[in-house]
């Protein structure tokens, strides 16, 4: 009998492909861009969050100040007693409160209409101009750590000791002519990048978070300046903490007499921005630098040192942070305290943050908070509007900066990401 062949096996189901499994190389390119791409940090999103969302939220600040200054008029508050007996009164008086304060920085930061000289007229313009100074400086500095991936918050202390070094050369020593102002502006450089370098040196190092190493420099920054102040360092007469007042020939010449303000820093400010543009995007060292930022382990690979790139960032902004101390000591300051620094690195960050970390947003921003400073005084005297009221609109701009989700949720905006994905559908 004949052996009869058996019938074949039944072949097994194909098992289904999980989606987490590697897309095929038989699939479009762009599909797998989408499973690789890597998620966007915190400081990357705000980053590359688009102009439009960077305006809605000065637009934002703006509005929900309005409302506050509203709240605080006192005639407002008096009208909404009756307000659904008399509803306009109520509407009339905030929109008059918002609309006089708004008026009144306006008047105070850009043009004053209402000057009876033309000197008087433009003055606030120049004052702007003063204030934003520092500011362009340090978020200038601030930015090119941005875009390397590193957020630097030292500004505060870069600023002050760049303004302690160029103080201590101005008062000190005596050299003819400009040689003395170059002498004192080079001593912030090396103060400024050298205190930056530190968190950068010890990043590179031992892999310390340059975050938390700012933040402590900041605050020894802050008692190291107040203890020399005590000593003859600073103060070598008197009994005020305060620094004797620097040479004439070491002060940044006036651009404009008498009652301008505005000095030489102001377009040395705005050179240096071009030295940042020329910096990042047509140098060598710049390309380093964005590189890092963009993917660390990219550019390991790719040849860069990377532990050179966190020292040289660091030193970069801060050599241009504590030209923004020298900024305000040797151009309208002429003396050194515990004080003269004020907040402008930390308002340096917001700047640098809403520029996107680039040198004309961040020139942009800078002349915007200059104004918000240069205004808030007149906006108390002739508006009666709390000039606290400036400090709030910088802070609800950092909240909104901080979270573009939030902006694009409130005007309808779409997803950054959802042409990019459309477009790879």
């Amino acid at each position: 009998m004949s052996d009869t062949p058996s019938p074949p096996e039944p072949s097994s189901p194909a098992e289904p492909v999980s989606p987490s499994e590697p897309v095929s190389p038989s699939e479009p390119a762009e599909a797998n861009r989408l499973h690789t791409e890597p998620k966007l940090n915190l400081l990357q999103e705000m980053l590359r969050s688009s102009w439009l969302v960077t305006l809605l939220a000065i637009v934002a600040a703006l509005v929900i100040s309005g409302l506050l200054i509203a709240a605080a008029d006192e005639q407002t508050r008096q009208a909404s007693s009756y307000f659904f007996s008399r509803p306009y009164d109520m509407l009339w008086y905030a929109w008059d409160a918002i609309r006089s304060s708004y008026v009144a920085l306006f008047r105070g930061a850009v043009f004053d209409f209402e000057a009876d000289s033309f000197v008087r007229m433009i003055r606030p313009l120049t004052e702007t101009m003063v204030w934003s100074t520092p500011l362009i400086f340090a978020g200038l500095g601030l930015a090119v750590g941005f875009r390397s991936g590193m957020f630097n918050i030292g500004a505060q202390g870069q600023v002050l000791m760049g303004a302690a070094g160029s103080a201590y050369v101005g008062f000190t020593f005596s050299a003819p002519g400009p040689t003395l102002l170059v002498l004192a502006v080079l001593a912030a450089i090396v103060i400024g990048g050298i205190w930056g370098g530190i968190a950068g040196f010890l990043k590179a190092r031992t892999g310390a978070n340059e975050v938390i190493v700012t933040i402590m420099l900041n605050w020894i920054a802050v008692w190291l300046v107040s203890y020399l102040l005590t000593t003859s360092v600073l103060r070598p007469i008197g009994n005020r903490p305060i620094s004797p007042a620097v040479h004439d020939n070491a002060m940044f010449p006036n651009l404009l007499p008498e009652p301008f303000r505005i000095s030489l820093a102001f377009p040395l400010a705005l050179l240096a921005a071009f030295g940042v543009w020329w910096l990042m995007e047509r140098s060598t060292l710049g390309f380093k630098f964005r590189a890092v930022g963009a993917n660390m382990d990219a550019a390991r690979t790719a040849g860069i040192k990377v532990p050179s790139v966190f020292v040289w960032v660091m030193v970069v902004g801060g050599l241009l942070a504590g030209l923004g101390g020298s900024s305000i000591v040797l151009g309208t300051e002429g003396t050194m305290q515990a004080s003269t620094a004020g907040s402008v690195g930390f308002d340096a960050i917001t700047v640098a943050l809403l520029g996107r970390s680039k040198p004309l947003g961040t020139v942009g921003a800078a002349l915007l908070f200059g104004a918000l400073r240069a205004g808030s005084p007149f906006m108390k005297t002739v508006a009666d509007t709390p000039t606290d009221i400036v400090l709030v609109i910088q802070a609800v701009i950092v909240l909104f900066i901080a979270a573009p989700p939030l902006v694009r949720r409130m005007f309808f905006l779409p997803h950054s990401g959802l042409k990019r994905k459309e477009a790879l559908a």
